[in-house]
């Protein structure tokens, strides 16, 4: 991250299953990833691009960029100021609870359009921060579901769901165990579609039709995802780096700053208080 550049990423143990983030970030740019939680980010300052759906979007000052979970998405300013902003990462289980609780919403809840103009609500996400950072539980909880109340509200609806069909379907299916399998020494791509019985083409077809995402792109978010795990436990990130299949600690480092926004060392000390080795 550059110098010019500010960055938190942590978690209040008050807030169970809820990422929080504050930035302000310039030069960043997230590679096309995805989230197990949904992103709830309030933008304050300049504009956020991100692709999502096969489109860019454009989120400024007053507005939220809403992503589900499991949905592929980028990131990038759109002017050389940069842009800043606080976000929740709220599990899902977090907001299907609320959901059930708050709105008329069946099946898997989730959000209808990826930006949605509302100050209001903006306003609340950095409350939820300030009350985290306050160690105020009973307001930061109350915001949280006051402002995923107001947004399923207001942008709610049921999720879709992606049935899984056909021999292509299967593939995508097996293929992706095998990489969560052999993360640290995955096969090549023609050498997996061998063993699965299919050709290269066909396997990359049919894994981006059920995920959105090439193998290799979906692999280093996986690397990712697990890497966040075992910092959370209180692994080093050298050594995570080599767990999940990195060549070395630089590597992990470029990858999970622009997967997660933050370097593997500043994100462990936030979770565990302890300094990366």
């Amino acid at each position: 991250m550059g110098t010019r550049e500010q960055a938190r990423h942590w978690r209040y143990s008050e807030l169970p299953d809820v990422d929080l983030l504050r930035a302000h970030y310039i030069d960043k740019t997230f590679l096309r990833h995805t989230h197990e939680s949904f992103v709830i980010a309030a933008i304050t300052e300049g504009v956020e691009v991100f692709h999502h759906g096969g489109v860019d979007q454009y989120a400024g000052p007053g507005s939220l960029a809403l992503v589900n979970p499991e949905t592929p998405h980028t990131g990038h300013a759109q002017d050389p100021e940069g842009w800043q902003y606080g976000a929740v990462y709220p599990a899902p289980d977090v907001v299907a609870a609320i959901a059930q609780e708050t709105t008329t919403i069946r099946g898997t809840p989730g959000f209808v359009s990826p930006v949605i103009d509302d100050p209001y609500a903006a306003g609340l996400v950095h409350q939820v921060l300030r009350a985290a950072d306050e160690g105020n539980a009973l307001a930061a909880d109350t915001l949280l579901r006051v402002v995923v109340t107001r947004l399923l509200r207001l942008n709610g609806g049921p999720l879709p769901q992606r049935t899984v069909r056909g021999a292509g379907a299967r593939i995508a299916a097996r293929a992706r165990t095998v990489l969560e399998e052999r993360m640290a020494d995955p096969p090549s791509l023609e050498r997996l579609a061998a063993e699965l019985g299919t050709s290269p083409f066909a396997l990359l077809r049919a894994f981006r039709s059920a995920y959105g995402l090439p193998p290799h792109t979906w692999l280093t978010d996986a690397r990712v995802r697990r890497a966040r795990s075992l910092l959370d436990a209180g692994t080093g990130p050298a050594e995570a780096a080599v767990a999940v299949g990195f060549t070395d600690q630089p590597h992990l480092n470029r990858h999970f700053s622009r997967i997660v926004g933050v370097p593997p060392g500043a994100y462990r000390r936030e979770r565990t208080g302890r300094h990366p080795r």
